[in-house]
C-alpha cells in the first residue's frame, strides 16, 4: 500500500531548477520535490508527501492527526528501517559542509 506521509519542511532550496527541500518525519529527514506546492509552502509549513513528492500542504493538527493514525495502524515501521538503512546521501552531504 502507498501512503502520503506528512512532514515538516526544514529546509528549502532548488537544484537544477526545481524547489526541494529537506523534510522531518518525526526525526527522519528526506529530501522531497517541492514543485507540486512551491506557491504555498515555506520553512516550518507541513506538507503530505507520497514517493518523493510534497502532493499538498497540511496544517500542523491535520499532520499530527495524520501521523498518529498512520503510528496506530503501524504503517510508519518504514520509516525506522529507512533511518538506519538508507542513507540520504545528498542531506548527509549537505550536512557535511560548512
Amino acid at each position: 500500500m502507498c501512503l502520503g506521509i506528512p512532514g515538516r519542511i526544514v529546509e528549502i532550496h532548488h537544484d537544477r531548477g526545481l524547489p526541494m527541500g529537506v523534510v522531518d518525519f518525526g526525526g527522519v529527514r528526506r529530501e522531497a520535490c517541492l514543485a507540486y506546492v512551491a506557491d504555498d509552502i515555506a520553512v516550518g509549513d507541513y506538507a503530505i508527501v507520497h514517493v518523493g513528492f510534497a502532493i499538498s500542504k497540511v496544517d500542523e493538527a491535520e499532520a499530527t492527526r495524520t501521523f498518529e493514525v498512520l503510528k496506530e495502524m503501524s504503517q510508519l515501521d518504514e520509516l525506522e528501517w529507512m533511518a538506519d538503512a538508507v542513507p540520504d546521501l545528498q542531506l548527509a552531504e549537505r550536512e557535511k559542509s560548512p
